[in-house]
């Protein structure tokens, strides 16, 4: 197996980061440290009136101005990161853990196996995402537990295809052949043989999947079919103050800011990883 940790020819670390991507990287952790942190970075109560009239503009007082109520909008923009990141940063991990680790299993057993999963994911794949998820939340209702369990079975099987594809190159390699004549078990050759060589390239494309559950999620509470009232995520802020769209009222243009900075951020920094984190799998 090819060593990814040596020194490039330049003697700079292959592992560096350009400028934008380290702008998209601190945007990222601002919003995931707002996430966590939210309850304790807000002036007021995300219920509390504090403004007499709705729509209110930007002041040192409300620095996101207010919403059609005169709730304050920076405490409810920092609160709905705590449902926009925490809902899709859940249903990325369920889709991601189960779409690789069946994607790997797949690639190394082959056959019978391979072929079932390949075909059922398939067909859930060749469903459209929105419309899958717009019919399940409909028909069984509006939770944080059913959306992130929507959210993760619409995107288990492209990380199952971009796994698979992955791990079966690699089961072609001289050293899956040596550890097959050692008697190696398939779990042994998934865990320490395939997915170090595909971590890289699996963790670029799951984080072009956060982008997509975050605009999905975002759609469907936009709609009314997401995060439910007296909760409220971005595309449900973005939902209740569409009233203001008329007045250019900031209730209207933060949360959608808050949407657009997330997920460009996220692009910036896939697209400006570090060569070898992104072609690890391909160097192996």
């Amino acid at each position: 197996m090819t060593d990814v940790s040596a020194p490039s020819p330049t003697g700079r670390s292959a592992y560096r980061i350009n400028l934008v991507g380290l702008v998209g990287l601190t945007v990222v952790l601002f919003w995931a440290v707002v996430a966590a942190l939210a309850p304790y970075l807000i002036p007021h109560s995300v219920g509390e009136i504090v403004d007499t009239d709705y729509f209110g503009p930007m002041s040192r007082e409300l620095w996101f101005g207010s919403d059609y109520l005169g709730r304050d909008m920076f405490s409810r923009i920092m609160m709905g990161a705590r449902y926009t990141v925490g809902i899709s940063v859940v249903a990325l991990t369920l889709a991601g853990f189960t779409g690789i680790v069946l994607g790997m299993i797949a690639a190394v057993s082959g056959g019978w196996l391979d072929m079932i999963l390949s075909r059922l994911l398939d067909a859930l794949n060749s469903i459209p995402s929105k419309l899958f998820g717009l019919v399940v939340v409909a028909a069984v209702g509006s939770s944080i537990p059913v959306l992130i369990v929507t959210l993760s079975v619409i995107y288990t099987p492209g990380a199952y295809r971009f796994a698979r594809a992955l791990a079966v190159n690699v089961n072609t390699m001289d050293f899956m052949v040596v550890a097959r004549i050692r008697g190696e078990s398939i779990f042994y050759l998934i865990g320490a043989e395939i997915l170090p060589n595909i971590l890289g390239p699996v963790l670029a494309d799951l984080g072009l999947r956060f982008v997509f559950i975050v605009l999905l999620l975002s759609g469907l509470s936009f709609l009314g079919l997401g995060v439910q009232p007296p909760y409220a995520d971005w595309g449900a802020l973005v939902r209740e103050n569409i009233g203001g769209v008329p007045y250019g009222a900031p209730a209207v243009i933060f949360p959608s800011l808050a949407i657009a900075s997330l997920t460009i951020s996220v692009n910036l920094l896939i697209d400006n990883l570090p060569s070898k984190i992104r072609d690890r799998g391909a160097e192996a």
